[in-house]
């Protein structure tokens, strides 16, 4: 098995303890696949800072290929987070620096060297709906995050992305049962071959449009223990599809119903272990330079620190 992130990374600035850890969506991917023991890349671009360097360096620790990566000048993506209970509240972002800025595009050599792999994984933080169509042309399976915002969750975002993916993922913890299964359905009939919603402490739901499985969470009997929840959802993406691969998901082999059985199980099992993770993946490193957020960010960041001590 091999799975490839395409995308975002960041640095997620803990200001409760002036601590840096490397992550970002297609980062967490591709580390936790790797973990899972698939064989594991990400392709992205770094700025040249401070805080490009730690993402380098914790990456290609975890053993995650970023030799077709690429370092552009220019500051790296940081977010400002707090945890409080266990729970992480994001209090704002610089805009996501470079990587967002540049994004890569496709060319024939990186789409031969993307075609290596059996899934490709992007998200909406990467700046890549225009790549897609190149990725879905290959033999190579597609997987999508689509976040927890409404902007991206419109039809007409939908349509940019679902047709060219094989599965999809959403964040649907603020949703009920039925908005969830309606919203997975809109975007299956949009394109999309799978769509996988994940619902914090209340399970996950997939569905291929003929099949509908549902599985519970694996909850955590001392919630005290938690260390954090960052990257739980990413966790289950990965437990999810490094499961289905191992099964034989093609796209000219869908999975079953017991396949999706078992992969939810294993998104869940991947999930629950991130809760006693700190950060991402860990690696951290002290707080490096003061970062610029947006003034309604950074208001709230200092709200929180003065609040919080």
């Amino acid at each position: 098995m091999r799975v490839l992130g395409f995308g975002d990374n960041i640095v997620d600035r803990f200001l409760d303890r002036g601590l840096d850890y490397p992550g970002g969506n297609c980062v967490n991917v591709a580390v936790f696949a790797h973990r899972l023991g698939a064989e594991a890349g990400y392709l992205g671009v770094f700025g040249d800072d401070a805080a490009g360097t730690l993402l380098q360096e914790a990456i290609a620790a975890e053993g995650v290929d970023l030799s077709r990566s690429v370092v552009r000048a220019g500051e790296s993506g940081v977010s400002a987070l707090r945890v409080d209970d266990g729970e992480r509240t994001f209090l704002g972002w610089n805009g996501g620096g470079v990587t967002v800025r540049s994004p890569l595009v496709l060319d024939d050599a990186l789409l031969e060297y993307a075609a290596g792999f059996d899934l490709v994984h992007s998200s909406v933080y990467s700046r890549s709906e225009a790549e897609l169509p190149k990725l879905a042309a290959s033999r190579e399976l597609v997987s999508f995050d689509l976040s927890s915002e409404d902007e991206f969750r419109t039809p007409e975002y939908l349509d940019r992305v679902a047709p060219h993916a094989d599965l999809v993922l959403l964040s649907c913890s603020h949703l009920d049962v039925d908005q969830t299964r309606a919203l997975l359905a809109e975007a299956v009939s949009r394109g999309a071959s799978v769509a996988l919603a994940t619902r914090g402490t209340d399970g996950a739901i997939v569905t291929d449009g003929a099949v509908t499985v549902s599985a519970p969470a694996r909850l955590v009997a001392d919630p005290s223990t938690i260390v954090d929840t960052m990257g739980c959802g990413d966790a289950f993406l990965a437990g999810f599809v490094v499961s289905l691969l191992g099964t034989g998901w093609r796209r000219d082999a869908p999975p079953s119903n017991e396949q999706f059985a078992v992969a939810l199980r294993a998104g869940a099992d991947a999930a629950y272990d991130q809760c006693f993770v700190e950060g991402a993946f860990a690696r951290a490193r002290p707080s490096g330079e003061p970062v610029a957020l947006s003034e309604e960010s950074a208001a709230a960041s200092m709200a929180s620190v003065q609040a919080h001590g």
